[in-house]
């Protein structure tokens, strides 16, 4: 689903932090919100945008069953909790005022992240996987990349590299590590390869390919200016 927008309720700025970090990395937009009342406030101003919100429970002012509570009264949004306490009464409360999943702390975000993909799947369908990178758009399905608008024609290596840059946007990458995850471990060759590749995927993309920044004794790093 395009513009995927995710609400994230938690009144521990880390957890918020660690939580947005990998959603933000498989494409989906956040929106964060420190404690109840403030989660509700962002609900309602943008309740035709937000797809899915993760809720936690123990929270100030108001707190998660008390917002659920409330979103439950006009809305059937996927509400994942999270929670510090795995009683299954706790659990059964919250599957009984209509929560859709149940997740206690502390947990995998890799996990919480598939259980959100799999919630939105069931929710919306199949999730459209057309991602957009600041103009940047990527058809996963389709293996296919436009720039602005227009189709453009990357090799498979290619396309493969570009895509690993994209899925870690903003974080700067060795080349050993590109060789390992994009050539896999079956390269033995020079890692110079990695520079060859990049110039003719900065020529390709256009004015766009100056957001792939080369890491001076390090690597490359994917970031949006």
């Amino acid at each position: 689903m395009l513009d995927t927008n995710i609400l994230i309720v938690d009144d521990e700025p880390r957890m918020r932090k660690l939580i947005k970090d990998f959603l933000l990395q498989k494409g989906y937009r956040i929106l964060e919100a420190e404690d109840g009342e403030k989660a509700i406030e962002i609900f309602e101003n943008n309740k035709s945008k937000i797809n899915l919100i993760l809720l936690d429970v123990m929270m100030p002012k108001l707190d998660g069953w008390s917002v659920l509570r409330k979103i439950r009264q006009s809305s059937n949004i996927p509400i994942i909790m999270l929670t510090a306490r795995g009683e299954e009464q706790d659990e059964l409360f919250g599957f009984e005022l209509g929560v859709d999943e149940y997740i206690t702390k502390p947990f995998s975000p890799k996990i919480l992240v598939a259980r959100v993909e799999a919630i939105l799947k069931r929710a919306y369908g199949e999730v459209n996987q057309h991602k957009d990178y600041g103009g940047i758009v990527i058809d996963e399905q389709g293996r296919t990349v436009k720039v602005d608008g227009k189709d453009t024609e990357l090799s498979l290596r290619e396309y493969e590299l570009l895509k690993y840059l994209l899925d870690n946007e903003n974080i700067a990458l060795s080349r050993d590590k590109i060789l390992n995850n994009v050539w896999n471990y079956d390269y033995y060759g020079d890692s110079r390869t990695i520079d060859s590749h990049i110039k003719k995927i900065r020529h390709k993309l256009g004015k766009k390919g100056k957001y792939i920044q080369t890491m001076r004794g390090v690597g490359y790093k994917f970031e949006i200016k």
